[in-house]
């Protein structure tokens, strides 16, 4: 819990990129911790700076996670390129028109209407 009191200045996201998913996953850990300590002073009435801290540490677990899963979502995608079936939560989602439209290719070897 040491490392995880210094939390006060926002995480950012960029930052976040920069590590790799195991140190995500510890600091989420520590954050989580964190956040647990932080609910038990709120219940026991600790100082007005740690109930204020509560928002930060929870933006800060929302960021994690969120750069954890794009990061995963990326892999996968790469992983799928160029493969003639990809999942539907990483093929595009336009509108089921337009998905079901020809493709270019299709379209401009139909001939023109007379």
């Amino acid at each position: 819990l040491g490392a995880a009191v210094g939390t006060m200045a926002k995480i950012k996201a960029h930052e976040l990129r920069g590590k790799n998913k195991a140190d995500l996953l510890a600091q989420l850990k520590d954050l989580k911790q964190e956040l647990s300590a932080l609910r038990v002073a709120k219940v026991t009435g600790g100082a007005p700076n740690k109930l204020s801290k509560i928002k930060v540490v929870r933006k800060g677990i929302a960021r994690v996670l969120t750069v954890v899963s794009q990061k995963t979502r990326e892999a996968l995608k790469e992983e799928y390129k160029g493969k003639k079936y990809v999942p539907l939560d990483l093929r595009v989602k336009k509108t089921r028109a337009i998905r079901r439209r020809l493709t270019k290719a299709q379209a401009n070897a139909t001939t023109e209407k007379a």
